[in-house]
Order: C-alpha cells, then sequence, then structure tokens
C-alpha cells in the first residue's frame, strides 16, 4: 500500500498543478455568470442539450486562458506574494506545458461549442479568448492604468456567450447583463489593488492605485460604484425584470456605494478587503435576485 501511494502521490499532485492553472475560483464565476445568461433567454427551463455543452465549453475555453495567463505573467507572479504559488511561477510546471496544456483545453472547448452549440457561441467565446489572454494580458495590463476598464469588457462577456448558446444571436437583454458586469469590474479589482499594492509596485504593473496614488484610486472605486449602480436598474427598466429584482438591485447597489463612500473617506487595508469580497458577493446576489426574478414572473405568467 505504501509502494502504491508513493507511485500515485506525484500524478495527483501533478494533475492538481495544472488545475491550479485553470484558477478555478475566477472560472467558476465566469460559467456562473453564463450560465445565468442560459438561463435568462429562455422562459422555462433551458434545453439541457444546449446548456451542458455550453457550459462545459466555456470552462474549457474559460481555463485555457486562465492557464495562457499564468504562463505570460509567470516572471511577474514570481514577484507578488499574492501569485508566487502558481506552478508557473515556482517552475514545478514549465512554459511548455503549460501552452500545450492551454492548447489543448481551448481546441477541446472550441470544438464542443462549435459542433454542440452553434458557430456564434464559438467564435464569440474566442474573441472573448483573445481579449483576455492577448489583449489584456499581453498588451493592456502593462501598458496603462486604466488596464482593468479596457480589458473588463471581454471579462463581460460569459453571460452574452450564454445567451448566445440559447438563442443564437445576442439580444439587449444580454447586453444589459455584459454592461454591468464591465461597470462592477473597476471597483472590484481596485479594491484588491489597493491592499495589494506594494505586490503590484514590485510587478512593474502600472495599477492605478501605484501610477495614482491611493486618493484618486478609491474615488474613482465610489464613482464606479454610483454608475454601477444606474446600470443595475437596466434589466427593469427594459422590462427584462420585475419588483423583486429591482429591490435586490437597490439594497445591494446602495450597499456597495456605501463601502466606496467609507473606502473614500477613511481608508483602511481591512476595509478594502471587506470591499472586495463584498463585490463578489454583490455581482452574485443581484444575478441570483434576477433568475429568481425571471422565474417568478414566468411562474405568474
Amino acid at each position: 500500500m505504501t509502494a502504491a501511494i508513493t507511485t500515485h502521490a506525484p500524478v495527483a499532485s501533478r494533475w492538481r498543478q495544472y488545475l491550479v492553472l485553470t484558477k478555478p475560483r475566477v472560472v467558476q464565476l465566469i460559467v456562473f455568470c453564463a450560465v445565468i445568461g442560459m438561463l435568462l433567454a429562455e422562459p422555462g427551463w433551458p434545453r439541457l442539450a444546449l446548456a451542458l455543452p455550453a457550459a462545459a465549453g466555456i470552462w474549457l475555453v474559460a481555463s485555457a486562458a486562465a492557464a495562457f495567463n499564468c504562463l505570460v505573467e509567470q516572471a511577474i507572479d514570481r514577484k507578488m506574494a499574492r501569485t508566487a504559488w502558481r506552478p508557473t511561477a515556482k517552475g514545478t510546471l514549465s512554459s511548455t506545458q503549460a501552452l500545450v496544456f492551454s492548447a489543448l483545453l481551448g481546441g477541446a472547448g472550441s470544438a464542443l461549442l462549435y459542433w454542440a452549440v452553434n458557430p456564434l457561441t464559438m467564435w464569440l467565446t474566442f474573441a472573448t479568448f483573445v481579449g483576455y489572454a492577448v489583449v489584456y494580458t499581453v498588451v493592456l495590463k502593462p501598458l496603462t492604468p486604466q488596464n482593468i476598464v479596457i480589458g473588463g469588457a471581454s471579462g463581460a462577456m460569459p453571460p452574452v456567450l450564454g445567451w448566445a448558446a440559447m438563442r443564437n444571436d445576442v439580444g439587449p437583454e444580454a447586453l444589459a447583463l455584459c454592461l454591468i458586469i464591465f461597470l462592477w469590474t473597476p471597483p472590484h479589482f481596485w479594491a484588491l489593488a489597493l491592499y495589494r499594492v506594494e505586490d503590484y509596485r514590485r510587478s512593474g504593473l502600472p495599477m492605478l492605485p501605484v501610477t495614482h496614488g491611493s486618493d484618486f484610486t478609491r474615488l474613482n472605486v465610489l464613482l464606479y460604484t454610483l454608475v454601477l449602480f444606474a446600470s443595475t436598474l437596466l434589466p427593469f427598466i427594459i422590462g427584462m425584470s420585475g419588483w423583486l429584482y429591482l429591490a435586490a438591485a437597490v439594497v445591494l447597489g446602495l450597499w456597495f456605494i456605501a463601502y466606496g463612500w467609507l473606502l473614500w473617506r477613511d481608508y483602511s487595508d481591512a476595509l478594502a478587503r471587506k470591499t472586495f469580497r463584498f463585490s463578489i458577493w454583490h455581482l452574485s446576489l443581484l444575478f441570483a435576485a434576477l433568475l429568481a426574478d425571471h422565474y417568478l414572473l414566468a411562474w405568474l405568467q
């Protein structure tokens, strides 16, 4: 038994390293938002024959983008406490291994989306991969402190992908969801960057707290929470949702604004951490409320 454990442990460890490359927590949120788009695109329960391969394909391509990001940023990751443990940063997985792994995941996911879902979803997902892995990671992130804002467009695409998978088109409802995530991204990441500023300074990345200071960044967080609040009202305004969602959007939006206000007026690393954590809950609960409202309206009708 001891010999068997010794033999298989390195294999299990190697697979865990590959799993780390896919950034599971980030990808889970991406797939969650895509599934929300799928569910909202259908008046009743979605067609599983489309929804399951769509979710799997988006998961594979998103994981490929995460692995490619780890490959490109391995030198930067080594300088940051938050990322120094990644296998590419530690050197436990080589650049070739990470590249092949990313290519296999991306190829498998694209093929699944093209043949089992529809070509539009495949091309939109591929464009999202290019936007995140190449345009954002390679070009924007090391070039401008507005990298999060501009690059947020690719991160906002999951609901559009889910919608396209079900309807084979991109409607205004999907674009409204995309806008919400696009405007949510800057205050979410800047809250993290505020208490990780020394990490980003060592990495050489021009994140906003490094280039423009804490005060300017905190003001931007507050301003974005205000604009985000307005955007979260769009689903109700365009008739996509009802009063249940509106109530949740108002409560969650005002709560996020309160965090932004406190962060601006009286900064602390602990408060920045709380703001970052709340931002994740904000998006998750907002979309959960949208989904609950959607099925409530369908049931009432």
